[in-house]
C-alpha cells in the first residue's frame, strides 16, 4: 500500500495495533499545565493526597497520544477527512509517568456515504492499553474516509 488507505481498504475485523509510547513525568506536568489544570495532573505533592495516590496523565492527553500512535500505525491515513464525533469514552485506569501505552484500533462498521459518494464512513473501537495490556481508555469513532477514485475520475 501507498500510504493511503481508502474506504474500501477497511472491513470489518481489521485491527491495528501500534508501537507503543512511555509517558513521563514532564509530559504528563506541561500537558496539564497547559490544557488541564488540575492538581493531581500537575503538581505531584498535590496528586500524592489524592484518590489517585500520585500523579495520573489527564484523560485528554492519553486519547491524544492514543490517536497519534494509531495515524502512525496506518488506522487512518492523509485519506481521512475527519471525524462527525467520538462516542463512549471511557478512562478505566490512571495512566502514571512510566506507563508504557499502545493502541489498538478495531474496525467495527463501514458503510457508504449516502450524501457525499467520494466519502464512506468507517468506525473504530480504540483502546489504549498499558505495558500490562489493562484497558486504560477506550472509546468509538467513527471516520470520514475518501474512497477509491475510479477510472473515469483518474483518467482526465
Amino acid at each position: 500500500m501507498n500510504g493511503e488507505r481508502y474506504y474500501e481498504d477497511y472491513a470489518v475485523g481489521l485491527c491495528f495495533r501500534a508501537n507503543g509510547v512511555t509517558v513521563t513525568e514532564a509530559q504528563i506536568i506541561e500537558f496539564a499545565c497547559l490544557y488541564d489544570p488540575q492538581p493531581f495532573h500537575m503538581d505531584r505533592v498535590a496528586a500524592e493526597s489524592s484518590i489517585y495516590g500520585g500523579l495520573i496523565a489527564s484523560g485528554v492527553m492519553v486519547m491524544g497520544l492514543g490517536l497519534r500512535m494509531l495515524v502512525q500505525a496506518g488506522a487512518l491515513t492523509p485519506t481521512s477527512m475527519g471525524s462527525p464525533g467520538i462516542d463512549r469514552v471511557r478512562w478505566h485506569r490512571p495512566v502514571r509517568p512510566g506507563d508504557t501505552l499502545y493502541g489498538v484500533a478495531t474496525v467495527t462498521e463501514t458503510r457508504a456515504s449516502r450524501s457525499r459518494p467520494d466519502l464512506g464512513l468507517v468506525t473504530m473501537d480504540f483502546e489504549i492499553l498499558n505495558q500490562s495490556d489493562e484497558i486504560a481508555m477506550r472509546w468509538t469513532g467513527t471516520q470520514l474516509i475518501a474512497r477509491r477514485p475510479t477510472d473515469a475520475a483518474t483518467a482526465s
